[in-house]
């Protein structure tokens, strides 16, 4: 038997584990090990250079898998999703004041780097800091 279907057979063996074991790794390994036996199909490469072509493969495989990972989001908390929201000035007095947010009227303040905002200033929110907004210039 060729050995190209040993690479194959692995890969389709670890794409298949994917899906009962969690996470998204075995995925990634087995792409490198599909890549494999594409490789050696193609080239008739030795033992040795097998290994190393499933290392590299695999390698920029699991490297590709990180890339397109979706970041880490916060702890779902009411809080959490008034972040990037749009608000509008009140009143402020120096960096503390008040924002209108939806049909609510919230405690903000703006970073030491941003001016107190004028009344009806539009602003977004950047962060959440206990039940205080923290607010900047809206960009848009």
């Amino acid at each position: 038997m060729s050995e190209w279907i040993f690479w194959v057979a692995g890969g389709l063996v670890l794409l298949g584990l994917e899906i009962f074991v969690p996470g998204a790794f075995l995925m990634w390994i087995g792409l490198g090990a599909l890549g494999t036996g594409g490789l050696v199909w193609l080239t008739g490469f030795g033992f040795a250079p097998q290994v190393v072509a499933f290392a590299v493969l695999s390698g920029v495989s699991v490297a590709i898998g990180l890339k397109l990972r979706r970041p880490v989001r916060r702890l779902n908390t009411q809080t959490a999703g008034l972040v990037g929201r749009p608000a509008t000035a009140i009143a402020f007095d120096g960096r503390a004041g008040r924002v209108r947010l939806g049909d609510s009227d919230w405690a903000a303040r703006v970073p030491h780097d941003v001016a107190p905002p004028e009344a009806g200033a539009h602003l977004r929110v950047s962060d959440v800091d206990g039940t205080t907004l923290i607010v900047r210039p809206d960009k848009d």
